[in-house]
């Protein structure tokens, strides 16, 4: 289920969560004043793009997000289905079904041997070359996509705790719970890797924890809470945290942007921005777009501002690509957005198949893969 993007706190898509009972961040009414979409400005296309492939799978009615492995886009469907794809062609390397409608995406391990979902009911599907290899219930909801490596699957519950398998076999190695707020989002967190620690979201900081015990190394704030009620001081971590260097950047709900530099265990900047979304980054640049689809591009460097663009307001943006002289956004009608890193100016834009874009656009190589609300998955290469 999706709560569609509003103005102030009610912008809120996810879902959240307070003690097992889901409720939505929308109050009555709401939804009638969305305010409508800027029309888009004429625009004569700077680069050239093409699709390349496109396949299709079951509607997607849960946070999504795309695993990419050396050579291969790994995806799955609302169904259970979940698909290896070649990322020059298309082509179906492998095809499993975890027999049950899925509550949280798909994460892969690097070379594509390990597949992991979650489902709706709360269990845990490993897939090996996409043969199930072992099922595990869980006791928290999930709506992250599980991390896979070092032959490990972590899960991170929407209550922030986090737990470790083993890829081989399925044993729970070891759970990590820490005291948090009674309100906590349905969204997609921060769960990643960062040399030999475990990245997470807890509330709104960034912890590193050792992958083989599950202790906390440490932990940094990236934005505070700020409002005069629980739903108006979440300010928990959106997925997925970007990773530049020893540098990781991430969104604290309707809080702030802000990097960590994960090597010194420190805080690089943080900026208040009021959006619900991730973040793209490159070598120069922090991208994103705040709840009323504001574009902002910071400074890696300082986190000053380096420019801002409302030619996109309200078209419903998903977090952006930062792809060499470009950074990228889906939209709410399916269409992509290139804009120049340097300056905001448009480039090109590009449709799909009219259902909303889902989650942020993912690149292997030369080649960039974006998934629809429908099951549309595009493939687009520059020309």
């Amino acid at each position: 289920m999706t709560v569609h993007r509003l103005t102030g706190w009610a912008a809120a898509r996810p879902l959240l969560a307070m003690v097992g009972l889901v409720i939505i961040a929308v109050t009555a009414g709401c939804a009638a004043s969305k305010p409508k979409p800027l029309p888009l400005e004429p625009l004569t296309p700077k680069i050239a793009g093409a699709l390349v492939w496109s396949q299709r799978i079951e509607k997607i009615e849960f946070p999504f997000t795309v695993a990419v492995t050396r050579s291969a886009f790994v995806v799955a469907g609302g169904d259970g289905t979940v698909l290896t794809l070649d990322v020059d062609t298309g082509r179906e390397v492998w095809r499993g079904n975890a027999a049950a409608k899925l509550g949280a995406g798909v994460g892969a391990s690097s070379d594509g041997r390990f597949a992991a979902v979650v489902t709706r009911d709360g269990e845990l599907v490993t897939f090996e070359q996409g043969q199930v290899k072992w099922r595990k219930p869980l006791t928290t909801r999930v709506s992250t996509a599980p991390l896979i490596a070092g032959e490990r699957v972590f899960v991170l519950g929407v209550d922030r705790s986090v737990q470790a398998f083993d890829a081989i076999d399925g044993r729970k190695l070891w759970s990590l719970q820490r005291p948090g707020d009674p309100l906590t989002l349905s969204q997609t967190g921060v769960l990643s890797a960062f040399k030999d620690t475990l990245i997470v979201g807890q509330g709104p900081r960034m912890a590193g924890v050792d992958p083989l015990k599950g202790t906390v190394r440490w932990e940094v704030v990236v934005g505070a809470p700020r409002g005069a009620n629980e739903i108006e001081r979440l300010a928990d971590l959106v997925g997925p945290a970007v990773r530049v260097g020893d540098v990781l950047c991430a969104r604290s709900f309707q809080a702030a942007v802000g990097c960590v530099n994960a090597e010194r265990a420190t805080l690089a900047w943080s900026k208040i921005s009021g959006g619900t979304d991730g973040v793209g980054a490159g070598a120069d640049y922090v991208f994103a777009a705040d709840a009323s689809d504001r574009v902002t591009a910071w400074k890696f460097s300082s986190g000053d501002v380096a420019w801002t663009s409302d030619k996109l307001m309200y078209r419903g943006l998903t977090a952006p690509v930062s792809v060499g002289k470009t950074v990228v956004f889906g939209d709410a009608d399916g269409t992509l957005h290139w804009l120049a890193r340097d300056t905001g100016e448009a480039q090109l834009r590009m449709s799909t198949d009219g259902s909303a874009i889902i989650s942020a656009p993912v690149v292997s190589g030369s080649t960039m893969l974006v998934v629809t609300r429908n099951g549309g998955l595009f493939a687009f290469r520059p020309q």
